[in-house]
């Protein structure tokens, strides 16, 4: 099992402290990290908790998964590695699709 979790649902008034406090529960939080929309600044509803270890880890699932948080239910599980995308098409000059 992995130490890095994937925690969805949150509020999105939630703060990296806030989601570290609510984890420590569990054990050693190592990171907290509530995922931002660069465009807006606001919150995805979604964010990563790194725990010591996978026993903690496995404890903050048990702790949180499906359990209500600010009103909303959590989504709690181990971290998948992010899958590769294809490259992002960008506007060329002339407002269309570049290559």
């Amino acid at each position: 099992m992995e130490k890095r979790l994937f925690v969805g649902g949150l509020p999105y008034s939630t703060s990296d402290a806030e989601l570290q406090e609510a984890f420590a529960q569990a054990g050693t939080v190592v990171s907290a990290n509530v995922i931002m929309d660069r465009a807006s600044g606001r919150s995805k509803g979604f964010g990563f908790v790194e725990m010591s270890t996978e026993d903690e880890a496995q404890a903050a699932i048990e702790l949180w998964n499906e359990k209500d948080f600010g009103g909303r239910r959590l989504i709690v599980n181990v971290a998948r590695p992010m899958e590769e995308r294809a490259p992002r098409r960008s506007f060329d000059n002339n407002g269309g699709y570049g290559r």
